[in-house]
């Protein structure tokens, strides 16, 4: 049914953005794709009881079914009939009402572009979707879906195909209609045992049928289970980041270090522009070596063979050796090299390998450390305490300063050599900053009160960052007496967060020294030198983007960086007055932002020890860093994405410090065709200084082929890996650009990804109706749907500021194993019974939606900032019992709880699993407990991202509707 010209109805391009779609290209109204869908049965003539049980159900006469024997080796899969009520069944066309035309049904795509409310901004997670009577025929034009993973004859996979039945195949679900009085319009009723409301797909796709992420990251572990991944060079597709795998380097990088987007670059830049596709790496450069992995090797710098003099690459097994070895050729600039006399070894066989290259990892390994015989100073912890009017009212700086101390006593009974290099300093503010000489020397801590804030000017050196084992005892006296201050200043109005920032900064200068700063925060925030009127977004009338740091905040994080000074601001109160963001300068600088209730419960305490004692190990961080980036000289950086200050030169950055998570994106663009014989170099070096003052460089070098056909790429392409890219390239852009237009690239992307490998890739003959997804990127859509409608891009009426904030500087922090469990969430079933005798059996992961969860059972909603407990309504008494301490249900605690400590082994055993998951990632979580039907559970919706988001988000099966019709829309 096409409507007429005067008809009243939402424009596409209105529509697109009121629901977040991207017009890929707009619907015309004459034109409808989903009109030329044919069924399509992926059986083979020869073997015809594959459709047997259709050939019956009401003499139809089916279509040939398609076969290629190039994709499908041996006896095809067999189509099935879509789930109803849990049995599969076959049945007959449904019987339209006289009310509704059945032509109508013949535009699906017009039809559910005209209903606004669908899609149209928040929706409460309970909210039933027959509410929406006016469009309730689209249950109707049910596209039930019939899929199949190709396997071709040889071992890489073609691709996956799922087919979507046109909406006059019989083989569609049936629906039920009821009339409330004679007469009326008969509408539709889903089915009480079926999907729930938030997982049903207004277009009738099953969610249970499309391609699962939960079902690809099972099969990528299973597939690596008990084997070793060997990195060599050229590097071929990695596990799955989520995937548990022991690494062999044997002359490529591991892929938890550096991770490529594709592990085949097309050879030119017109096969990359074709496919839609980025060409980039995910860099890890302090990724912690896994469990089985040998320890990464280092040498000497004067052991170590020098790199290129002309680009400054480090030795690598990329380089070619030429002449007898007496030369060697960067793969980086192309230019050739003298090896030193002292370093000569000669070559053998035809490709020119040193007899040597086994014994030196910078010939041999991908990844090695270099030790350069500089020194520098250690790093220094120093603690900054407010003492403001609001802090000392407050209570809890007794509780902070106990906890300092008891972390100090433990670092003091470390080993003596290690205690040899950590220097600590103790400063205070309010409007003014405290300084403490904590000599040694002296019989008591001396106090120096600085009262010109405005040009910070030390008075002393000597005694503010003292050894430890030698100042205890000093240390520890200041700690008891500062609980004991007495307000000296009216500090009502707030104290400027970068006032103990630029102390600090002071103090690490006059000892040319990098460090740790932590901040313990407790009055209202204000930018410095400013009053109410701030120019931050917190009473600004400005226009100015919330994600945007202030000019005197960029100011100050460049001067750390410098220093290599790390902030941690430790924030107890929440309110956020007069100022602006306070999570700029630690974030930007390598810290963190932790945030407590003035540290009021028993949890936020917990909470809090747990943070400030994951924030004293320094073992695994590295001050005053620079990542330099080398790439094949047919290549060029195009932009790197992450948490630092972008500088003017993408192929170098500089950070104050980096640790074991931080993970960078690296984006890369062609400069000339490659040469499809030497493939592509690719190599990051990180030059840092570690906490006992030594430099040292980290390098990773990988080695990618290359090819001129557009499928090598798709096949090496994984969802996870652009999952994080996106991520990060994304929150990198809000800093410029609206949301609107990054969720509209997104999905533009996507599905000219889609089109193209569609056209160029596919080597089976498919219909329109078929969805056509690359073997590695099945779960693509899943992820890019929950990336799109996340709270940093797409805001929902409960998202606040300093949450989103947060929340983006988190993710762009994240490694690509936290980054696919945040975008989406573990949904573990708990067990609810266990066995003190016998180790428990802990269920597969399920699927992030509704549909999953039983009522009877518990489960763990887990992802890298939120850890959820679902407790059923009909969970048994007993389990009750023996987790939470009570048989009603009704009376279970909902919200922030704590389990209590029981000795009943399944109390154990789920205490000991969620400290298990806690392990996993840098910083505490809280547990949240949801109860099924209870007003919190819209804190569970939020993370079932294959289910409407309760901003506004549309479903999994409906986004990836969207995409198919997009993409056919293209080629055609």
């Amino acid at each position: 049914m096409e409507p007429s010209a005067n008809q009243s109805e939402t424009s596409p391009q209105q529509w697109a953005g009121q629901n977040s779609w991207s017009s890929v290209s707009p619907i015309q109204p004459h034109h409808n794709p989903i009109s030329t869908f044919q069924h399509l049965t992926l059986t083979s003539p020869h073997h015809p009881e594959s459709s047997l049980n259709h050939s019956h159900s009401n003499n139809t006469n089916w279509p040939s079914p398609c076969y290629d024997s190039s994709v499908y080796p041996g006896k095809p899969p067999c189509s099935l009939p879509v789930v109803s009520n849990g049995t599969l069944q076959l049945q007959s066309p449904p019987l339209y009402p006289a009310q509704i035309n059945p032509q109508s049904i013949c535009a699906p795509v017009q039809q559910h572009l005209s209903d606004q409310r669908l899609l149209n901004g928040p929706q409460s997670p309970l909210q039933n979707s027959s509410s929406n009577d006016l469009y309730s025929f689209d249950y109707n034009t049910s596209l039930n879906q019939l899929y199949s993973p190709l396997q071709p004859a040889n071992a890489e996979a073609a691709g996956y195909i799922q087919n979507y039945t046109s909406p006059i195949s019989p083989v569609q679900q049936q629906p039920q209609w009821t009339a409330s009085t004679p007469g009326a319009v008969k509408r539709f009723v889903p089915d009480a045992v079926g999907q729930s409301p938030n997982s049903e797909s207004r277009y009738g796709l099953d969610p249970e049928s499309l391609p699962s992420a939960v079902k690809v990251m099972a099969e990528d572990q299973a597939q690596w289970e008990g084997k070793v991944y060997v990195s060599e060079p050229p590097s071929r597709l990695p596990p799955l980041p989520t995937t548990s795998c022991t690494i062999e380097d044997k002359g490529s990088a591991s892929p938890f270090a550096i991770r490529a987007t594709s592990y085949c670059f097309p050879c030119d830049a017109q096969t990359t522009q074709l496919s839609h596709l980025p060409l980039g790496t995910l860099i890890s450069p302090l990724a912690g070596v896994n469990f089985g992995q040998s320890p990464l090797p280092d040498c000497t710098e004067s052991e170590c063979i020098a790199g290129c003099s002309f680009c400054g690459a480090f030795m690598c097994p990329a380089m070619g050796w030429q002449d007898c070895g007496q030369r060697y050729s960067c793969p980086f600039c192309g230019k050739v090299s003298e090896v030193a006399w002292q370093f000569y070894q000669p070559t053998k066989g035809a490709e020119g390998v040193r007899v040597d290259k086994e014994k030196r990892p910078e010939l041999c390994m991908g990844s090695y450390e270099v030790i350069h015989s500089q020194k520098s100073e250690a790093a220094a912890l120093l603690l900054a305490l407010d003492v403001s009017v609001q802090a000392l009212r407050g209570g809890h700086l007794e509780f902070i300063t106990h906890q300092i101390r008891t972390l100090l006593a433990s670092l003091n009974g470390e080993d003596e050599d290690t205690l040899a290099h950590v220097r600590v300093g103790l400063m205070t503010y309010d409007n003014r900053v405290h300084l403490y000489d904590l000599s040694p020397a002296l019989s008591r801590p001396h106090m120096l009160v600085i009262t010109e804030t405005d040009d910070l000017q030390m008075p002393i050196s000597g005694g503010l960052l003292v050894p430890l084992k030698d100042s205890i005892d000093s240390v520890n006296s200041v700690l008891q007496l500062i609980p004991q201050f007495s307000p000296e200043q009216n500090d009502a109005g707030g104290v400027p967060i970068e006032l103990p920032v630029k102390a600090a900064l002071a103090i690490f200068q006059a000892l040319n020294c990098p460090g740790k700063l932590l901040i313990f925060h407790a009055a209202p925030l204000i930018e410095m030198g400013t009053t109410q009127t701030s120019s931050g977004f917190f009473g600004s009338n400005k226009p100015k983007s919330i994600f945007q740091p202030s000019e005197g905040a960029v100011s100050l994080v460049r001067e750390c960086v410098r220093q290599g000074c790390s902030v941690h601001l430790f924030h107890l109160s929440q309110e956020l007055v007069g100022g602006a963001w306070p999570g700029h300068i630690p974030y930007l600088t390598g810290g963190a932002l932790n945030t407590y209730n003035h540290l009021q419960g028993e949890m936020d305490k917990e909470r809090f020890s747990a943070d400030l004692k994951r924030t004293f190990a320094m073992m695994n961080t590295g001050f005053r860093a620079e990542l330099k980036i080398c790439v094949s000289k047919d290549m060029r950086v195009l932009g790197c994405y992450g948490l630092f200050l972008p500088g003017p030169n993408p192929s170098s950055v500089p950070m104050a410090s980096v640790d074991w998570w931080t993970t960078l994106a690296l984006e890369l663009e062609h400069v000339r065709n490659l040469d499809e014989t030497k493939g592509v170099a690719i190599q990051t070096a990180l030059s840092y200084t570690t906490w006992t003052g030594e430099r040292r460089t980290r390098v990773h070098t990988v080695i990618l082929k290359c090819s001129r056909h557009l499928q090598d790429a798709f096949r090496h392409y994984q969802a996870q890996t652009l999952l994080t890219f996106y991520s990060k390239k994304m929150y990198c852009a809000v800093l410029e650009r609206p949301l609107q237009e990054l969720r509209e690239e997104l999905q533009t992307q996507i599905t000219e990804a889609l089109a193209c490998y569609r056209k160029h890739c596919c080597s089976a003959s498919v219909s329109a109706g078929q969805l056509v997804l690359p073997q590695y990127l099945r779960a693509l859509p899943v992820y890019i749907n929950s990336l799109r409608k996340s709270e940093v891009l797409l805001p929902g009426l409960r998202s606040s500021v300093p949450h989103r904030l947060q929340q983006r500087c988190q993710v762009l922090n994240m490694d690509p194993t936290s980054t696919a469990i945040h975008f989406y969430p573990q949904l573990l079933p708990l067990p609810l019974t266990v066995d003190g005798s016998t180790p428990p059996h802990l269920e597969k992961a399920v699927r992030c939606c509704s549909a999953s969860l039983e009522s009877e059972g518990l489960y763990l909603v887990n992802s890298p900032l939120t850890l959820l407990l679902w407790v059923g309504r009909q969970v048994p008494t007993g389990v009750l019992m023996e987790l939470f301490n009570t048989s009603c249900f009704s009376s279970l605690p909902s919200g922030e709880t704590k389990l209590p400590v029981f000795e009943s082994p399944l109390s154990s055993y789920v205490r000991s699993f969620i400290s298990s998951l806690n392990s996993h990632f840098p910083t505490a979580r809280k547990l949240w407990v949801v109860k099924q039907g209870d007003s919190c559970e819209e804190a569970l919706q939020r993370h079932l991202v294959e289910d409407k988001s309760p901003n506004g988000g549309a479903s999994y099966a409906d986004f990836l509707y969207h995409l198919h019709v997009n993409s056919v829309r293209l080629l055609q």
